[in-house]
C-alpha cells in the first residue's frame, strides 16, 4: 500500500532529464530575445499536433490554453500576465515538457516522441538553469546510490575504500558549490529557488546507513524556505513531501507499524511548514488526500486530532472544505458511533441506518463504474447468503448517478440486501458525511452502530467478519 502512495519519490523531479553537460557558461552567455511574454517552441515531427498548456499547483494541473503546431512543428503560447511558476506543455498521449515562466520569453526545441532527453533551450536563462541543475542532480544521485553500498560494506582498510569515500563526499560538495554559485548570480531566479528545495542535505561518508537515515529525518527541511509560497506553483513541495515520507516507508512493516512511522513523519513535516499558513495548508490537504486514498486511517485520524486548517473559521458556514473533511475524519474513526444515514432504497423507500435491526451492519460504498466494486459485490453476496442464522446486514450505498446502471446491476447480480442511493454520486450527503472520495469504502458496525473496522479488500472484509465470529 505504501509503495503505491510513495512511488512518486522515484518520479520526475525537475523534468525527467538524464544527460549532463556543462551548461553554466551557456547560461551566463545565452542570447536573450526582447521579452514579449511567450512560450515559443518547436516539436520536431510534431507538425499538426494539438498542444495543451496547463499551470501547476503542486501535482494539480489546471488547463489554460491549447493550440496546434504548424507544418514544421512550431507552437506559441502567450504568457503575458501569468504568474511565475512551472507550466506544462503537453501533446500526444503522454508527451510533455515542464517549463519555468518568470517574465522572460522561452524558446525551446524538442522532439515529438522523446521530449525529455531531447529538450534544449534557445533562450530563457531560467529554463537553462533548471535544465542544467536537474541533469546534474539526477546524475549525482545515481552515482551516490551506486557508491553507497561500497561506503557501507567495502573493507575499510582497502585503499579503494578511501577513493570511494573521497568521491562520495566530493560529489555532494561539487553540487552544493554549483548551487551556491547560481544563488549568488541569480538570487531571484525561480529555477534556483526550486533547486534549493530539492537540494538534499550533505551526508558524510563517515555515517553508517542508520545514521544517514536519522540525519535526513532530522535535517531534511533545514534549508527549505517555507515562506516562498510562489514555489507552490511547481511540484517542489509535493515532491519534497514524498521524498521525506519515503524515509519512513518500509515494506516489511505491518500496516499499523507503517502508520505509526508516517505519524512521526507528518509531525515533523507539518511542524516545519507551520511558519507559513498557505504552505502548511497545502501539505495538510496533500497528506490527508494521499493517506485517505490508500486507507491509512490511523494517520488521518492523528492529523485530524492534532492539526487544523489555518484558514478555518469558527463560523460553521465559513469553514473550509479541508477543515470540514478533517472534522468528519474524527467522526468516522474506528471506535466512534457512525454518522446516521437517511437515504432512499431502490424502491424509493427511505432507509435509516440507525434503525437497521441487525447485530452487525456492513456499510459498503460502491459504484457500478468501479471495476473493483463490481468484481467484489458478487463474492460479498456469497458470504452474505451463507449466513445461518443471519447476523450481519449489508447496507450497499451506491455512488452512482444513473438509476438504470444501478438498478440493472442489482437485478442481474440478485443483490438481496439493502440497496440505497441518492443518485448524486460523490456530491451526495451520504458521501459527504462519510468522506467518500473513492470506492469501495467499507465500514463494519456493531448493533449500536459503532465503527469496528474499515476493511478495504474482500480479504480484509472476510478477516473482519471472522474476527467477530460472523463467518468460519
Amino acid at each position: 500500500m505504501s509503495k503505491v502512495f510513495l512511488h512518486f519519490a522515484r518520479s520526475v523531479r525537475y523534468g525527467c532529464i538524464r544527460r549532463i553537460f556543462p551548461l553554466l557558461f551557456f547560461i551566463l552567455n545565452s542570447w536573450m530575445l526582447p521579452a514579449q511574454g511567450v512560450f515559443d517552441g518547436t516539436i520536431q515531427k510534431g507538425n499538426g499536433s494539438k498542444v495543451f498548456l496547463s499551470s501547476m499547483y503542486g501535482e494539480k494541473l489546471t488547463f489554460l490554453d491549447s493550440t496546434h503546431c504548424d507544418s514544421v512543428g512550431h507552437l506559441r503560447f502567450s504568457m503575458a500576465g501569468r504568474l511565475s511558476g512551472m507550466y506544462r506543455v503537453k501533446w500526444g498521449k503522454e508527451a510533455f515538457v515542464d517549463l519555468v515562466w518568470n517574465k522572460e520569453d522561452v524558446q525551446f526545441i524538442t522532439t515529438f516522441s522523446n521530449p525529455e532527453d531531447s529538450l534544449r533551450f534557445i533562450s530563457s536563462r531560467e529554463n537553462q538553469i533548471n535544465l542544467a541543475f536537474s541533469r546534474l542532480d539526477r546524475t549525482n544521485q545515481s552515482k551516490l546510490q551506486l557508491l553507497m553500498p561500497l561506503v557501507d560494506y567495502y573493507p575499510v582498510r582497502d585503499s579503494f575504500y578511501s577513493s570511494v569515500t573521497v568521491e562520495f563526499d566530493a560529489i555532494q560538495r561539487r553540487q552544493q558549490q554549483y548551487l551556491d554559485s547560481l544563488v549568488k548570480l541569480y538570487p531571484n531566479s525561480y529555477a534556483v529557488r526550486v533547486a534549493k528545495v530539492y537540494q538534499p542535505p550533505y551526508l558524510s561518508s563517515e555515517m553508517n546507513k542508520e545514521e544517514r537515515v536519522t540525519f535526513l529525518k532530522q535535517h531534511y527541511f533545514d534549508k527549505v524556505d517555507f515562506n516562498d509560497t510562489a514555489l507552490l506553483r511547481s511540484m517542489a513541495f509535493a515532491n519534497k513531501a514524498i521524498s521525506y515520507l519515503s524515509l519512513y516507508s518500509n515494506n516489511r512493516l505491518a500496516q499499523k507499524q507503517l502508520e505509526a512511522e508516517f505519524i512521526k513523519a507528518v509531525t515533523v513535516m507539518l511542524s516545519a511548514a507551520s511558519v507559513n499558513a498557505e504552505i502548511f495548508k497545502y501539505w495538510l490537504d496533500y497528506l490527508v488526500g494521499g493517506f485517505d486514498k490508500y486507507h491509512l486511517d490511523e494517520v488521518i485520524t492523528y492529523i485530524a486530532d492534532n492539526f487544523q486548517d489555518p484558514f478555518a473559521c469558527e463560523d460553521q458556514q465559513r469553514k473550509t472544505a479541508l477543515q470540514k473533511k478533517l472534522e468528519t475524519f474524527k467522526k468516522i474513526a474506528v471506535g466512534k458511533i457512525s454518522p446516521d444515514l437517511v437515504i432512499p432504497d431502490n424502491k424509493g423507500k427511505q432507509v435509516k441506518l440507525s434503525l437497521i435491526n441487525a447485530e452487525f451492519t456492513l456499510v459498503v460504498f460502491w459504484s457500478t463504474q468501479c471495476p473493483h466494486c463490481t468484481a467484489m459485490m458478487p463474492r460479498l453476496k456469497e458470504l452474505y447468503d451463507k449466513q445461518t442464522p443471519r447476523r450481519f446486514e449489508v447496507l450497499a450505498v451506491s455512488i452512482d448517478t444513473s438509476r438504470t446502471a444501478w438498478s440493472s446491476f442489482i437485478r442481474d447480480q440478485k443483490l438481496n440486501w439493502i440497496n440505497v442511493s441518492d443518485l448524486k454520486g460523490f456530491a451526495g450527503k451520504s458521501a459527504d458525511d462519510f468522506n467518500i472520495y473513492a470506492t469501495p469504502t467499507i465500514f463494519l458496525l456493531d448493533r449500536e452502530k459503532k465503527i469496528l473496522s474499515k476493511p478495504i479488500t474482500l480479504r480484509e472484509i472476510e478477516a473482519s467478519l471472522r474476527e467477530n465470529k460472523l463467518i468460519q
